[in-house]
């Protein structure tokens, strides 16, 4: 977790708090060792012991997201057998903090983001089969993002905007790309589980395995191509064949879902350029993002992508 470059936490979180809340609400865990981890655009991140994570929301906006995932990653834990932070204890909101919060078990490892792109490949077929697993037809009471899972013309106009305003080089020829991906047929399925936000922080790594994906405040349901945007955002080209071969064994080939997925690519690429400037490890995974797009070869469904 980095700290936040977003916007302005609306509540003042620390040690105190924190403390506060667990002795109020689940005493039996108060007197572990609390430590801060980091602070997100969405939420506040401490250890808590050895075995457990204490997750509380900044703002109005991610209290929401959190009541998703109290409501559904138990659900999601059960589609797919790979670890992700089901809260094994739920804090209720006070007179003093606002909010619903988490505390779920601690994923030991690191985020993908810290380890060299080209040993991602090793578990790139890991990742897909989670993807693979997750994507599944979403009931008609799941959440409903503005901003993920929708079709790409729902962010037309902000991407452009954003493009614009980060003002990279290649910036006309990303807009290739993107136009590229508008054109390519829209998704008319049953809308699908969808994690969100599948980007190389959300992805922790251990002794060189994939051991769990975490951070689901965007779970909401649609059109899956916009969690397969990880493929460029986190692998080289050799990894993303190997992403996409064992997607596309699973869940079937479909040209139309890939190009729309290099769409959403170039649509976070814009996104991290445009308003994480702040933060190294984002415009990192950025520019990562934007190479591939560009520069790689085409590693799509076994043709060009």
């Amino acid at each position: 977790m980095t700290p936040s470059t977003g916007p302005a936490a609306e509540v003042e979180i620390d040690l105190q708090l924190v403390r506060r809340l667990l002795a109020d609400q689940h005493p039996d865990l108060a007197d572990r060792p609390l430590s801060p981890l980091g602070e997100g655009w969405d939420n506040v991140l401490f250890r808590l012991g050895q075995h457990f994570l204490v997750r509380l929301p900044r703002r109005q906006l991610a209290a929401e997201l959190v009541a998703n995932e109290h409501r559904w990653l138990p659900e999601i834990a059960r589609l797919v057998d790979l670890r992700v932070p089901v809260p094994v204890r739920h804090g209720r909101p006070t007179a003093y903090f606002p909010w619903s919060w988490s505390v779920s078990r601690w994923v030991e490892g690191r985020p993908a983001a810290h380890s060299p792109v080209a040993a991602r490949g090793r578990w790139a077929g890991r990742l897909a089969q989670f993807a693979a697993q997750l994507h599944q037809p979403a009931p008609e009471e799941a959440p409903r993002s503005p901003f993920r899972g929708v079709p790409l013309a729902v962010r037309d106009q902000i991407t452009r905007e954003r493009l614009a305003a980060a003002g990279h080089l290649r910036t006309d020829e990303l807009l290739a790309q993107w136009d590229r991906a508008l054109a390519a047929p829209t998704y008319d399925g049953p809308p699908r589980w969808v994690h969100g936000d599948p980007h190389p922080l959300n992805i922790v790594v251990h002794r060189g395995v994939l051991a769990a994906v975490i951070d689901f405040g965007d779970l909401t349901r649609g059109d899956p191509a916009s969690d397969l945007a990880t493929a460029w955002q986190t692998f080289d080209w050799e990894g993303r064949a190997g992403f996409v071969v064992r997607y596309s064994q699973l869940a079937g080939r479909d040209e139309a879902l890939w190009q729309r997925a290099r769409g959403w690519a170039v649509l976070y690429a814009a996104n991290s350029l445009a308003l994480s400037a702040g933060s190294p490890e984002f415009t990192a995974i950025a520019e990562h993002t934007i190479r591939q797009v560009l520069d790689a070869p085409d590693a799509l469904a076994g043709k060009g992508g």
